[in-house]
């Protein structure tokens, strides 16, 4: 029979456990996001095996976490249906093999699911979903109930995944996200920055102009803009990232600006991509993982949200801050404007809002203007 437990329940019999998995299959950010939760449960079972079930390639991220003690990917797999069979066949092999003793779904998805059964775990938490074929909630042993989001100063983002293990009488003091970079990224990422005669501790910054998702995009001409603003009056020198399908636009705005402009998209793993996120002065960028990566290396973050809440996924301060249209629809969580994948909340948002607020982050880090008078960063 599968227990089922409220929230406000304080789970007993939870602490028998030493080899347990968390099941994040979600995007990078929400990878990124979980560390706090993989830091609330090594700190609850200080003895236990931690490992954790992302998609591949997304482990590199947390590869130097010392929390953790193996990162296990699960692939897409593509080819013929023996092929699929018999991949998925060696992969439930190697997760029973673990002989797990707890699993930990951190989503509701439905392969998840499946693959915390798979595992053969004496227990296996999720959430009860209603609305999920009958199947779903048979799969785990405990399913908890609508558990609650926490308020600040609990990082919205990190709560997530928190408030599952939360539920469980699982929990930590510091639910800022952090990610730790591994010796071998950062070589890498020194040596690519060396191709442009810039090093670890110069002074430049990052900037990703391209989501997965085009309705979250801010004008490509408008990144012209704020690079070129940045070089004249600060001397920055900007390095754009990206994924490999970023590469041709971010060329594109690299194109004139070959002095003070370089073109990294593509060409780094997440866990080199986090070191240059560790070594680059201020990263600035539109709604997706990047700045969740830069905000737990400790780089000061500007972010432009568009029809996405803000408010649901990151804390602002002196050093991270977002940049969001008065529009009264904002926030709508709408793809685009009527689902149309088109925003006008970003179309309209103007070059000089955003500079302002690199500014006004500048100035807090005490980034010395080397000629001419920035723009009001009030």
């Amino acid at each position: 029979m599968v227990a089922e437990s409220s929230s406000a329940e304080n789970e007993r019999g939870m602490f028998r456990f030493s080899n347990i998995l968390l099941v994040q299959l979600g995007d990078i950010g929400d990878v990124v996001l979980t560390t706090p939760t993989i830091r609330a449960v090594k700190e609850t079972y200080t003895e236990a095996r931690i490992s954790i079930l992302v998609y591949r390639p997304f482990g590199s991220l947390l590869m130097a976490d010392p929390n953790l003690h193996e990162i296990v990917e699960v692939i897409r797999i593509r080819g013929t249906s023996f092929h699929v069979f018999r991949e998925q066949l060696l992969f439930a092999r190697r997760l029973r093999r673990e002989r797990y003793d707890l699993v930990i779904d951190l989503r509701t998805s439905d392969r998840g699911a499946i693959l915390s059964f798979i595992t053969g775990a004496q227990e296996r938490v999720g959430r009860r979903m209603d609305n999920k074929p009958f199947w779903y909630n048979l799969i785990f042993t405990k399913l908890l109930v609508d558990p609650p989001y926490a308020q600040l100063p609990i990082h919205p983002g990190a709560d997530q995944s928190l408030r599952i293990a939360r539920a469980l009488g699982i929990d930590t003091k510091d639910s800022i996200p952090k990610l730790y970079i591994a010796p071998k990224d950062r070589d890498r990422a020194t040596q690519l920055l060396a191709e442009y005669g810039l090093t670890p501790i110069g002074r430049w910054v990052t900037i990703n102009p391209c989501s997965r998702w085009k309705y979250k995009e801010w004008g490509y001409d408008k990144w012209e803009e704020v690079i070129d603003l940045l070089w004249q009056y600060y001397r920055l020198t900007a390095v754009l990232i990206g994924s490999p399908e970023d590469a041709g636009a971010a060329e594109q705005i690299a194109a004139e600006r070959d002095d003070h402009t370089f073109n990294l998209s593509g060409r780094t793993t997440l866990g080199e991509l986090s070191a240059l996120l560790a070594m680059s002065t201020l990263h600035l960028g539109v709604d997706s993982a990047a700045p969740h990566i830069a905000a737990a290396v400790g780089t000061p973050t500007l972010t432009i949200f568009g029809p996405g809440n803000w408010k649901s996924w990151t804390v602002t301060d002196e050093l991270h801050r977002v940049v969001t249209s008065q529009l009264p629809c904002v926030p709508c969580n709408r793809k685009g404007c009527d689902d149309s994948g088109k925003s006008q909340c970003l179309d309209e948002l103007g070059v000089d809002k955003v500079y302002a607020q690199a500014c006004a982050i500048l100035l807090a880090l005490d980034v010395d203007q080397s000629a001419g008078t920035p723009a009001n960063a009030g």
